[in-house]
């Protein structure tokens, strides 16, 4: 085992950051040092808790210019869209304070005569974020503020292509005034994080990962009863119906499949198009395409960046050669785009029709730039191929008639159903997944239940 953490950057294949990994000594005393702080800590007022942590966005924010090349060096994403990451984190941060005081609420029944009963919800104590690199800032601000609000102590563990993001939020919590040991970013392998697991020395885990990573988390808290929050895979679908808005859905299903250069947990990677108007959006979606620069995430002209690795760009390249040997259509030429080239974390935008479920691209999690077009016959054909995946995190529907989406929507299975918009997350509904997308939820409301257990308190008042 390697004692350090190293980041290389696919902008050009160098080191940028490393770390030396936390000694077991000192991972076993910070966790004392978060159940020691969490103690005081749960005592604390919301609205003191509210003040600290809204500090700490504050702070994150503070820290702008820094952080947008930062991002771009560590993963890839343009400068021209750092700055998105950040206004995501703020949103949902703050919303989830603003929720905290009435999420957090105990529960009242019915009155009963001689009796107080209510219901508390009480914190579950440590809290272990293990937090992915692709949305490194706004995939971790959805697990690490709901359970600082909610009482909780945090231990987080960043991936190792984001090893200064984990960094960041140390330096905005310190800057904050949070209780010293309540949050701590820790570098960790996977030896470590699985020892932590399975030694119970954790409440709940919030992973964001892989499917394979999300097996290797239940297969360590096994036996430990410790909760378990996993978003996973997820190969999201568009359904897009003859009464569309044509123009702004081709806009927004091309931003769908291609930000981050695909690497989206619900970016848009299969697309079913009524037949009506098939040959107008493929056209359409193939124009715009054409148009992303892919280049040096450092130039603001650039609009499409490298994917995180070599292999990770040579394996979506497999899956689209392997479609065209049966069949399909490529519409992009990658030689029209001059720093895409195999082996190389720099790809190439790519459109692909004639296409069916029997190809790899359309069924497996590509995580790269490349969709999939099919024309379908109606909304039940639309409806049986959405449902033809083992994921289930997202779906959208673009049509003007709200009815025929809530219709469509009922019959997918799927955490989100999305009506004329893709590839967001509002921070008042739950984010979550069905089948192998994974299980929990955070964000909303009900992101506070998974951090929280409920406490009943039923109080005799007179033996009357």
């Amino acid at each position: 085992m390697t004692d350090t953490v190293r980041c290389i950057s696919p902008v050009n294949g160098e080191l940028y950051a490393e770390r030396p990994l936390t000694p077991d000594t000192e991972v076993d005393a910070a966790i004392a040092a978060a159940r020691s702080a969490q103690a005081e800590w749960k005592r604390r007022p919301v609205f003191e808790r509210a003040r600290i942590c809204s500090a700490a966005v504050d702070a994150m924010l503070a820290m702008r210019d820094e952080i947008v090349p930062e991002l771009a060096w560590q993963m890839g994403r343009p400068v021209k869209f750092g700055a998105g990451e950040l206004r995501g984190f703020e949103e949902r941060a703050r919303y989830m304070i603003d929720i905290a005081d009435v999420a957090l609420a105990r529960i009242d029944p019915t009155p009963k005569e001689n009796f107080r009963r209510w219901i508390s919800r009480e914190p579950l104590g440590l809290v272990f974020v293990v937090a992915p690199w692709n949305f490194p800032y706004l995939t971790a601000v959805n697990s690490i503020i709901p359970a600082l609000m909610a009482g909780n102590a945090v231990i987080l563990k960043h991936a190792a292509q984001t090893l200064l993001v984990g960094d960041r939020f140390q330096k905005a919590f310190d800057a904050a005034g949070l209780p010293s040991g309540l949050f701590r970013n820790l570098t960790l392998s996977h030896g470590q994080t699985a020892r932590i697991i399975a030694g119970r020395h954790v409440d709940q885990v919030n992973f964001t990962g892989s499917v394979a990573g999300g097996k290797a988390m239940e297969e360590a808290a096994s036996g430990t009863f410790t909760g378990l929050g996993l978003e996973l895979g997820g190969k999201d679908p568009a359904y897009v119906r003859a009464d569309c808005d044509m123009t702004q859905s081709i806009e927004n299903l091309v931003d769908g499949a291609f930000f981050n250069s695909g690497q989206s947990c619900c970016g848009i990677e299969r697309i079913y198009v009524h037949r009506d108007v098939y040959s107008e959006f493929v056209d359409g979606f193939v124009d715009l395409a054409r148009q992303y620069v892919l280049g040096d995430p450092l130039d603001e002209a650039t609009t499409l960046g490298p994917m995180v690795k070599g292999d990770a760009a040579d394996f979506v390249r497999g899956q689209v050669d392997a479609a065209v040997r049966s069949g399909a259509r490529a519409h992009l030429d990658p030689t029209d785009f001059p720093r895409d080239a195999r082996g190389s974390p720099y790809m190439a935008p790519q459109v692909l029709t004639d296409v069916n479920h029997q190809m790899a691209v359309m069924v497996e999690e590509s995580f790269g730039p490349v969709v999939g077009i099919m024309s379908v016959a109606d909304d039940d054909e639309a409806v049986q191929l959405m449902n033809d995946s083992p994921y289930g995190l997202t779906a959208s529907v673009w049509t003007r008639d709200l009815s025929a989406a809530e219709q469509v929507g009922e019959r997918v299975e799927t955490g989100t159903v999305f009506m004329n918009r893709c590839d967001y997350l509002d921070p008042a509904l739950a984010w979550t997944g069905v089948k192998d997308t994974g299980r929990g939820a955070t964000l909303s409301k009900v992101g506070y239940e998974t951090l929280t257990r409920p406490k009943s308190w039923h109080m005799r008042t007179s033996f009357a």
